[in-house]
């Protein structure tokens, strides 16, 4: 037996634990006891405490690895009390430089016992966590890795399956992942004056915002003209070139009138041909016999870049994992001394592999029916009200693929604005279709099975007149596809409204407070209370004054919730 712990310790940290090439699980921190958004382990004790959880102990683990940042030296806390934890770098320095190298330190402290223990670089675990989940890896093909992270330049890397080797193909253009938030700061309605680094944790969701916001304007050629002037004349690679730039652009513009919206399309689509061309021009230099391509990092969450690589067709084949972002770095360190130590490039693995819904009471004031999932298609089918769902794992990743969701019918142009003001998000922002896959063509182009909603599809003309709650304002639509064996719950609640509405798909839309990490719990949903019904396994909870519209089938559920031991304590973290 192998087993390898990956830890992240700064934001979106998280614990992984891999036995024998198979993914036992990853544990976002945000996803423990409602914790906020982006959060990094504040307590290095909660190691100990998941490793348990789950029937290991820690002197069980072969090699602890924990992800490198660029502070060499990150605080942190070991039951209460101050440590300092050495940790490698953020990218290497030199492109001859082995991206797999293992920087060995010791005395990382889990329990009451100190362990020797790998680091290695951020980047590494970017490549590894595509790489290694990827469909290529366990087919044992060979690959492109593209990595684009916040705080660094876009990197191709080339993956030799049967060598394990990582060959670095250098940069694909020179601006960072952060440049997208940071000179989006600048403009409304994201704000004007921004003094500070691009990349700080503030600034974590402004990506996705924009990514919705530019719907509302056209990218404008003379626009993309003046980006690409300033690059020529002024490029400087840093942390603070996006203010430099910025500034320039509004210096250049002044006297004219131009939208916000129409700047911030256009910034999209000329960082879009930037990459389309570096990618275009990297992998005409370096002509490697596979044409398959990893996409890792912040900026593969965005849905529109990725299908604008996907339809450029540079590459036969393209994954993106469901936790691109730092979200995956732990898998990834894991993966890394999986390959250093076994040999192994393959990972085992699926989506719903996060912490377990832990069991316990609703909130006062609330009802529990026995509910089937036949009845919740025909409640919501009848009600139109949104119900939260929740069941079995989380997802891993960003992403509420159905286990943690807010469901809702999506006839109603209005169900959009009542989730937006629900989760209070911005107007502009949209909701997902959760889709059968087998129905997925017949409404959306390209409507190809996406299970990981990383895709942008358009809605086909005769159908958003049908499904206006998850047409998006510039008709796209962020698809998420179901079959039945990749969350066969979800695909039957689907099958059984489908066939009483005409209609194969739900919104899907993560059920949260705001600011934070997916409901762990029924009590959290409850407690939170801005919508009126929760389903969580065959249990309908319904707020006491909503009541009157339950079906008349439905039963009291008046016996004991939990079974004897079924309780799991909640992690205070």
């Amino acid at each position: 037996m192998k087993l390898f712990c990956g830890i992240k310790l700064t934001h979106d940290g998280g614990v992984a634990l891999i036995e024998d090439g198979k993914l036992i699980f990853s544990i976002e921190t945000e996803k423990l006891a409602n914790n906020h958004r982006y959060s990094g382990i504040g307590d290095i004790s909660l190691v100990e405490k998941l490793l348990q959880q789950y029937g290991y102990d820690p002197s069980q683990v072969d090699n602890f690895s924990v992800d490198g940042w660029e502070d060499s030296i990150i605080p942190c806390l070991q039951d209460g009390n101050k440590i300092y934890v050495k940790v490698a770098g953020y990218r290497e320095i030199r492109k001859s430089q082995d991206v797999l190298t293992d920087y060995r330190n010791q005395a990382l402290p889990i329990g009451k016992t100190t362990y020797d223990y790998s680091s290695y670089l951020h980047v590494t675990g970017h490549i590894m966590s595509a790489y290694c989940s990827s469909p290529f890896a366990r087919e044992e093909q060979d690959s492109y890795v593209l990595v684009w992270d916040g705080g660094m330049l876009p990197r191709l890397y080339y993956v030799d399956a049967r060598s394990l080797k990582v060959t670095n193909l250098g940069k694909v253009h020179f601006l960072i992942g952060n440049f997208y938030s940071g000179f989006a700061s600048y403009f409304e309605p994201f704000g004007r004056e921004n003094t500070g680094r691009p990349g700080e944790l503030n600034e974590l969701s402004i990506a996705g915002k924009v990514m919705a916001y530019i719907a509302k304007g056209e990218p404008r050629e003379e626009i993309i003209d003046v980006f690409e002037n300033i690059l020529q004349e002024d490029l400087a690679i840093s942390l603070d070139f996006v203010h430099v730039f910025a500034k320039k652009f509004i210096r250049k513009t002044m006297h004219t009138s131009i939208r916000h919206e129409d700047i911030l399309a256009s910034m999209h689509v000329f960082l879009e041909r930037q990459l389309i061309r570096g990618l275009k021009d990297k992998t005409a230099k370096y002509p490697f016999p596979s044409r398959n391509l990893c996409f890792s990092g912040g900026c593969a969450l965005n849905i529109k870049w990725n299908s604008a690589i996907r339809a450029a067709g540079l590459f036969d084949q393209m994954w993106v994992p469901p936790f691109p972002n730092d979200s995956g770095s732990a898998i990834g360190a894991a993966c890394a001394s999986m390959r250093n130590y076994s040999g192994r490039l393959s990972l085992d693995w699926q989506v719903y592999q996060g912490p377990a819904l832990i069991r316990n009471e609703p909130a006062s004031e609330w009802l529990v029916y026995r509910f089937s999932i036949s009845q919740l298609a025909r409640f919501l089918y009848t009600s139109n009200e949104p119900v939260v769902f929740l069941h079995d794992r989380a997802e891993l990743g960003p992403r509420a693929l159905g286990n943690r969701s807010i469901l809702a019918t999506a006839i109603d142009e209005n169900t959009k604005t009542r989730l937006n003001d629900v989760k209070q998000r911005e107007s502009y922002r949209p909701v997902a279709p959760i889709c059968l896959e087998e129905e997925a063509e017949m409404i959306f182009d390209p409507g190809t099975p996406d299970p990981l909603m990383l895709y942008d599809h358009q809605i086909r003309v005769e159908w958003q007149g049908r499904i206006p709650a998850v047409r998006h304002l510039d008709g796209s639509a962020r698809l998420q596809t179901v079959n039945a064996s990749n969350n066969p719950l979800i695909y039957q609640l689907l099958r059984e409204y489908f066939a009483l509405s005409g209609i194969p798909l739900l919104c899907n839309t993560s059920a949260n407070y705001k600011g934070k990490g997916f409901f762990p719990d029924v009590y959290s949903a409850t407690d939170w209370g801005r919508l009126n019904f929760v389903w969580c396994d065959h249990r309908l909870y319904v707020k006491k004054s909503y009541e009157l519209f339950v079906p008349a089938d439905a039963a009291l559920d008046g016996t004991a919730l939990l079974a004897e031991g079924e309780v799991q304590d909640q992690l205070n973290f």
